[in-house]
C-alpha cells in the first residue's frame, strides 16, 4: 500500500536548544518483580477519573446503567469497613455474600469501559491492584504461580483491564488463578472488547468469557456497555503522516522525546520482554518515529500492541512519517483471531497521533 502523502503543514522549524532525544533501541530496562506489583494501579491517563467524570453517552441508556451497577458494587466493597478478605466468604460451603463476586463489562471500542474500571479502583477500599490481562500474566510468569496467588490473595479487588480470550493457555492459566483469588475473598472486574460485526448479537462475548472462566461464571455480572468510540466521535480519520525532517525537527525541540526508525524499534521489541516495555518509556514524554510501515509479521504485530497500550497509558504523543496508523495492520490480520487487538492498537495510536497534531 502507497505510503500517504507528507502532511501539509510538515515544516522544520527552528527550536529552542532541548537535549538531543532518546532513542528506546538503545534501551534494555530490568524491572524487578516487585515494581510489577507495585504498578498495579490504573495507568496515567486515568489516574483522577471517578464516577462522576464518566460522561455518558446520552443515546446510550447502557453507559448509564454501568454506572449505577458499579457504584453499587464498590458500596458492597466499601460496606465491610475495608476489613481484609476473609477466605471463608467464597467458599462453596460458606454462604453467599450480598452482590456480586464480579462484574464484567463487555463492550465495544473506546465506550469508556477502562474509565468506568477505574473508577471503581479509586472507590474501592484498599489494598487493592489494577492491570491490564496482558499485566496480569506477566506477574503470575515473574512470580510464579504460588507467589502471585498469594501477593493477590491480600487484596479486597482485583481489577483486570481487556480480558483476552484469544490464548488458550493464558485464559486457563487466568482463571485458574482468579478462582483461588474468589476462594480468598477478592472481588473482581474485568473488561473485554467486543468485535464491531458482533455489536448486535447481544452478549456474545459475555457468554464467551462467562464459558472460558467456567467456574467462576456464577460470580461475574455480566454488564453490556454500547456505544461509539469517543476517541472517534465527531473526529476525522488517522491524520497523515509528517515527512521525515519535520518528525526530527519535532524530537528535536520537545524535552523528553524519543527518536528512532519504526523498523529497528519493532526489531529491538523481539529483545525486550513485552513486561519491560513500560520501563522502555520511563521519562518520555513524546514519541517519534519516522518511517511508520506495515506489519506483516504477526509477533512482531502483537509486540507492537502491547507498546501501544503502554504509550496510550502514558499519553505519549506520536509524530510520525510513513504510513497513518490506520493502516499499520493487513486487512489479513484485521480479519484473523488477534483482531480485537489489532483494532484497539488502531484506535490508540491513532488517538495519540491525533494529540501530537493538535500539538
Amino acid at each position: 500500500m502507497p505510503a500517504a502523502a507528507p502532511h501539509p503543514d510538515a515544516a522544520t522549524e527552528a527550536g529552542s536548544i532541548t537535549p538531543a532525544p532518546v532513542a528506546l533501541t538503545d534501551r534494555r530496562p530490568v524491572v524487578p518483580a516487585e515494581r510489577l506489583v507495585a504498578e498495579m494501579v490504573p495507568p496515567p491517563r486515568f489516574s483522577d477519573v471517578s464516577f462522576g467524570t464518566y460522561i455518558p453517552d446520552a443515546t446510550q441508556p447502557s453507559q448509564y446503567e454501568a454506572v449505577q451497577v458499579l457504584e453499587q458494587f464498590a458500596g458492597t466493597l466499601n460496606s465491610v469497613n475495608g476489613a481484609a478478605p476473609r477466605r471463608s466468604w467464597f467458599r462453596r460451603s460458606a454462604p453467599a455474600p450480598s452482590g456480586p463476586a464480579g462484574v464484567y463489562l463487555d463492550g465495544g471500542y473506546g465506550v469508556g469501559k477502562t474509565h468506568l474500571l477505574a473508577s471503581l479502583w479509586h472507590a474501592a477500599p484498599g489494598p487493592k491492584a489494577f492491570g491490564t490481562f496482558v499485566e496480569l500474566t506477566n506477574l503470575v510468569g515473574a512470580l510464579g504461580f504460588q507467589q502471585a496467588v498469594q501477593t493477590l490473595s491480600g487484596h479486597r479487588l482485583l481489577c483486570i483491564d481487556e480480558f483476552e480470550l484469544d490464548d488458550p493457555g493464558d485464559t486457563v492459566l487466568v482463571s485458574t488463578l482468579l478462582g483461588r483469588l474468589v476462594e480468598n475473598g477478592v472481588k473482581l472486574c474485568a473488561t473485554s472488547n467486543t468485535l464491531p460485526e458482533k455489536l448486535g448479537e447481544g452478549r456474545f462475548a459475555a457468554a464467551d468469557f462467562l464459558r472460558e472462566i467456567q467456574g467462576l461464571s456464577a460470580h461475574f455480572r455480566p454488564m453490556r456497555i454500547d456505544g461509539q468510540d469517543y476517541r472517534h466521535r465527531g473526529l476525522p480519520d488517522a491524520p497523515p503522516p509528517y515527512a521525515d525532517a519535520h518528525v526530527d525537527a519535532v524530537a528535536a525541540r520537545t524535552p523528553g522525546a524519543s527518536l528512532d526508525d519504526f523498523g529497528a524499534l519493532l526489531d529491538h521489541l523481539s529483545a525486550v520482554h513485552p513486561s519491560r516495555y513500560g520501563a522502555l518509556l520511563d521519562d518520555v514524554q513524546a514519541v517519534c518515529l519516522r518511517g511508520v510501515r506495515q506489519v506483516d509479521d504477526q509477533s512482531t504485530a502483537l509486540r507492537l500492541v502491547v507498546l501501544a497500550d503502554r504509550m496510550y497509558d502514558r499519553e505519549l504523543p506520536i509524530t510520525a512519517s510513513g504510513i497513518p496508523f490506520d493502516q499499520v495492520f493487513p486487512e489479513e490480520m484485521l480479519r484473523g483471531g488477534y483482531r480485537k487487538k489489532y483494532l484497539r492498537a488502531v484506535s490508540r495510536l491513532v488517538a495519540l497521533a491525533r494529540d501530537s497534531a493538535k500539538g
